[in-house]
């Protein structure tokens, strides 16, 4: 028997106080006016209230079977330091979780924290603060007394979930991720930030002895960044740990779900002899996000995930998107399937054979199949835009090496994917 369970809600950014009032001038991370922004937003823009709401609507309109929501964190808007403040952003994500509450009142939703879900952005801390406790109790109706206990000293919580179609529990891990963030000085020089590293070791190894299942959760993902060179997207040290502790427990970890970067990628942890482990996920963001200097952004996007009631195992997932210069200018939100992973890739799950199975079709040279998967990448934002030789490479090692050793050694074999 299998159940789905809707899953994406990756980056929520906008200008969140309750419903804006008067007309609205987005603006972009970098601070750039959009000079038409329509009434779903702009690439160059933070969403509007209106894009998160058609969003939310499509999702509670499509009567699927859902078990629960995994909610990847970000909800303040990408503007510079100056233009937000701990109350601000404290009330920005108290808005969208009553929002999501509101939308979903009987659905279990398990949220994580994004970097920009604290002010200054990027710089979330080692220990209890305002914006940890407000969040908490803005939770309170999803997690568990001890989740939010946990969540008040670090930014992050374990809870299962119980079905009763199972017979037994899903154990969700939830980590903040942002604490091991480049761009976060407060943990410079520190091992091990908030003791996360120790406590999901521990709260692994406990699931590994109770034969539990996990998914872990978190904003800023392990391993590299597909479109950055020799780039992970937390400090290099923790990435490392981080895939240590995940090797050691990849029996236990049935699937990995982040977002941060706005835009859709996989990726397969291999063990030390290159066999694959673990699953991974960065799911797309409802938000577009743009420089003015940069050629892609992304559609909005979210997605539905199937998986397998005995195991926890994923079979398979639903990418839905809005055409945001179509509903722009006809005033109205049509979201569509984009694609259906297994189907698109000729692969029978999303198990981590199959999915390295999927990375090695990628990998050849003058791939088609990797052309599709460029496409979904930006959430088919412009199916005119390529990805070849050096961006190729990026994408290619990102998928299947996390580590540094390995990553670097792919890097090295650029040749092949060309």
């Amino acid at each position: 028997m299998e159940l789905r369970l809707a899953l994406g809600l990756a980056l929520l950014c906008s200008a969140l106080q309750a419903a804006p009032a008067g007309p609205q001038r987005p603006r972009s991370a970098v601070g750039v006016n959009a000079s038409n922004p329509g009434p779903f937003g702009d690439f160059l823009c933070d969403s509007p209230y209106q894009l998160i709401l058609s969003a939310f609507a499509f999702m509670n309109d499509s009567k699927e079977q859902v078990s629960f929501m995994i909610w990847t964190g970000d909800s303040p808007p990408h503007v510079p330091i100056n233009e937000l403040s701990t109350k601000l952003v404290i009330s920005i994500i108290g808005n969208l979780s009553s929002t999501i509450h509101n939308f979903f009142p009987d659905l279990q939703v398990f949220p994580a924290l994004g970097n920009h879900d604290y002010w200054p952005q990027d710089q979330l801390p080692v220990t209890t603060s305002e914006v940890y406790n407000a969040v908490a109790d803005f939770w309170k109706p999803w997690l568990s007394d001890e989740a939010i206990s946990t969540f008040r000293r670090g930014g992050f919580y374990t809870q299962l979930f119980e079905s009763s179609n199972s017979h037994q529990p899903l154990r969700i891990i939830s980590l903040n991720t942002n604490l091991y963030y480049s761009p976060n000085k407060v943990t410079v020089n520190i091992t091990d930030p908030a003791n996360q590293f120790a406590w999901l070791e521990d709260i692994l190894e406990t699931s590994s002895q109770k034969q539990e299942k996990v998914y872990i959760i978190g904003h800023v993902p392990v391993g590299y960044l597909p479109y950055a060179r020799n780039t992970t997207a937390i400090r290099e040290y923790y990435n490392e740990r981080l895939v240590k502790i995940f090797r050691k427990y990849s029996s236990v970890i049935a699937g990995q779900f982040f977002g941060h970067t706005h835009r859709d990628s996989i990726m397969v942890l291999l063990d030390e002899e290159e066999k694959p482990v673990n699953s991974l996920f960065v799911a797309p963001a409802v938000t577009p996000v743009k420089s003015v200097l940069q050629t892609e952004s992304n559609n909005p996007g979210v997605r539905l995930y199937q998986y397998d009631l005995f195991d926890y195992s994923l079979l398979d997932l639903w990418q839905f998107y809005l055409d945001l210069r179509d509903a722009n200018k006809k005033n109205e939100s049509n979201w569509k399937l984009e694609y259906i992973l297994t189907k698109t890739y000729g692969i029978k799950d999303l198990k981590p054979e199959s999915l390295y199975d999927m990375a090695k079709q990628l990998s050849m040279p003058h791939s088609t199949l990797f052309e599709q998967y460029y496409s979904n990448y930006i959430v088919s934002y412009d199916k005119t835009i390529l990805c070849e030789e050096g961006c190729k490479t990026c994408q290619i090692c990102a998928i299947q090496y996390l580590d540094s050793s390995s990553y670097t050694d792919c890097i090295n074999r650029e040749a092949m994917w060309r």
